[in-house]
């Protein structure tokens, strides 16, 4: 008899386009483990409601990003992809949980209280509620693995102690998840200007996306931060710089990596060799999944079947767990 596999679950908001960080960070080893494990990836809508109220575009960027991922290397055929708005399930175990959830620990999350600070006009419930919607997510499938940044470590914790008060007050209905760090250490893929993590929203000379086209990822690359170039031999890099040789190493052949690191560390470093290097190198990368995810974003309707397909899947499992759920709560 086969071997059940274990449950891993991850999703994504359906803001901005995808770039560099969430391929590496993500994307990539997502492709890797749905074909080892039970994967489901869903589209985040409802999380996205929390910071853009404004729906209008949602359609198209939730087609957008199955395109991008599936162009990443995800298979619908071997993984579930869906709209997390496609499982009402989500909703109503999303509700029980509110009652095993208290204020205090919710205003005391780190990403609520990042949140806040930058939109104090628009502290909403959801908002709030965030981490008890996350833990609906991931336990609606009872998955016990959960691929996440370290941004997020908390939330799993949160996740854990809603199914812990659950199991203790209801009946055990839920595996405690575990954040899964995939093929070892997560990748932190620095902005163009060392700063911080390529973001989606940040100043997008900065970030570079997989929707970005051939001149526009050499301007970004030859206009990204760099210095007059290492004073002493074999001296720790600023970070801008060490960002510049992360890249190198993802995208350029190792040979190419060496003697950079090599004039590096002998003061003899030209930047502008380097950067104009990176950026053929890095136009080689993302030139054929742009246009895949460009074939596919020209048939949406191939898209929505996809979503759909994803979400009856989905939808089986939710229904399995939600019927449980009932079942030890009493109704």
């Amino acid at each position: 008899m086969e071997k059940k596999k274990e449950i891993v679950l991850s999703g994504i908001r359906p803001t901005g386009f995808l770039h560099l960080g969430n391929y590496f960070g993500a994307l990539r080893n997502w492709a890797r483990m749905q074909y080892e494990y039970d994967c489901y990836f869903f589209i985040a809508d409802w999380h996205s409601l929390t910071t853009h109220a404004d729906t209008k575009d949602l359609k198209v960027n939730t087609r957008r990003l199955v395109s991008e991922l599936i162009a990443g290397g995800l298979d619908p055929e071997a993984c579930v992809i869906y709209s997390q708005s496609d499982i009402p399930e989500i909703a109503e175990l999303y509700l029980y949980l509110n009652m095993l959830a208290y204020r205090g620990e919710l205003e005391k999350t780190a990403t609520f209280k990042d949140k806040v600070r930058q939109q104090p006009e628009n502290v909403n419930a959801g908002l709030l509620t965030y981490p008890v919607l996350q833990a609906a997510d991931i336990l609606i499938h009872r998955a016990l693995k959960v691929p996440v940044g370290k941004d997020q470590e908390q939330h799993i914790e949160m996740t854990r102690n809603f199914a812990e008060r659950f199991n203790y007050r209801y009946g055990n209905v839920f595996p405690l998840p575990v954040a899964f760090s995939y093929g070892g250490e997560l990748l932190r893929i620095l902005n163009l200007d060392g700063t911080g993590k390529m973001s989606k929203s940040e100043n997008p000379m900065n970030t570079i996306y997989l929707n970005d086209d051939d001149a526009l990822i050499t301007k970004k690359i030859m206009k990204a931060k760099t210095d007059q170039g290492p004073a002493v031999e074999n001296m720790q890099k600023p970070d801008y710089i060490q960002g510049l040789f992360t890249l190198l190493r993802l995208v350029s052949e190792s040979d190419v990596v060496e003697k950079y690191e090599s004039d590096f560390n002998q003061c003899v470093i030209r930047y502008g060799d380097m950067k104009k290097q990176l950026a053929e190198d890095m136009v080689s990368f993302i030139r054929p999944l742009r246009e895949k995810a460009q074939n596919l974003q020209s048939d949406p309707a191939h898209i929505d079947e996809i979503l759909s397909e994803g979400a009856v899947k989905a939808r089986k499992s939710a229904a399995a767990t939600l019927l449980k759920v009932r079942e030890v709560m009493g109704f």
